[in-house]
């Protein structure tokens, strides 16, 4: 049977990123579903995608990008139909770590200085504000493209990003980590240590930013592929 790919955003991104691999894949004969994730909080967030998982007939390959990678760590755990972790310029953390504790590790990242904080009901939510996305997030996206995801961002709850996450499933499953050379939100040397110690198959991209999955498609497309053989 073929498996269904279930694809999680990240922070200040959402599920029209995936766009590019979504075409892609299906070519490929596979079903396709890209999660709204909610950006609450990790819990909270995987437990959402644990119930689409648990709508999913059939084996499952399970992406995550960015802070989606925290996310897919935790929902995996308990669901035998997922067959394989694939990370995005994503976090692959160990119980008790966070985003933003992982994000420091390493020098490199500048985030934080564009980030732009706002009350909301509950609590604050993050942006990155819209004159440094294409920068930040973006820089090999082309200008008029980064300012329509700019604009369109999804928040995350500044509390999930210091989340503590729960015991994860990548230490059970298959691990493949797509690191982009030039990403400012997460140093290639944090993904290079998570991704090492999660023992995974890793394949670089020469400068590319953190949303490469809107710049590459081609080459997350193919290791999405390659995991669900």
């Amino acid at each position: 049977m073929t498996a269904t790919v279930v694809l999680v955003h990240g922070a200040f991104a959402d599920s029209s990123s995936w766009n590019g691999e979504i075409e892609r894949l299906q070519s490929h004969g596979h079903r396709v579903i890209a999660v709204a994730n909610p950006l609450r909080g990790v819990a909270e967030d995987a437990a959402y995608v644990r119930s689409v998982l648990d709508s999913v007939e059939g084996p499952v390959v399970l992406v995550g990008h960015s802070y989606g990678g925290s996310v897919i760590s935790a929902a995996a755990v308990g669901r035998p139909q997922v067959r394989a972790l694939v990370y995005v310029a994503g976090f692959i953390p160990d119980e008790g770590e966070s985003a933003g504790e992982l994000a420091a590790k390493y020098p490199g990242g500048t985030l934080g200085e564009t980030l732009e904080q706002v009350a909301v009901a509950g609590g604050v939510d993050l942006y990155v504000r819209q004159e440094l996305f294409h920068q930040q997030f973006a820089a090999d996206v082309p200008e008029s493209q980064a300012r329509l995801m700019a604009a369109g961002q999804r928040p995350v709850a500044a509390a999930a990003l210091d989340a503590a996450s729960p015991a994860p499933a990548w230490k059970e499953l298959p691990v493949y980590s797509l690191i982009p050379t030039a990403d400012k939100n997460i140093p290639p040397a944090a993904q290079r240590f998570m991704s090492e110690r999660a023992e995974a198959e890793i394949v670089e991209v020469p400068g590319a930013s953190h949303a490469v999955l809107v710049s590459q498609p081609e080459a997350v497309t193919e290791l999405i592929l390659r995991a669900a053989r």
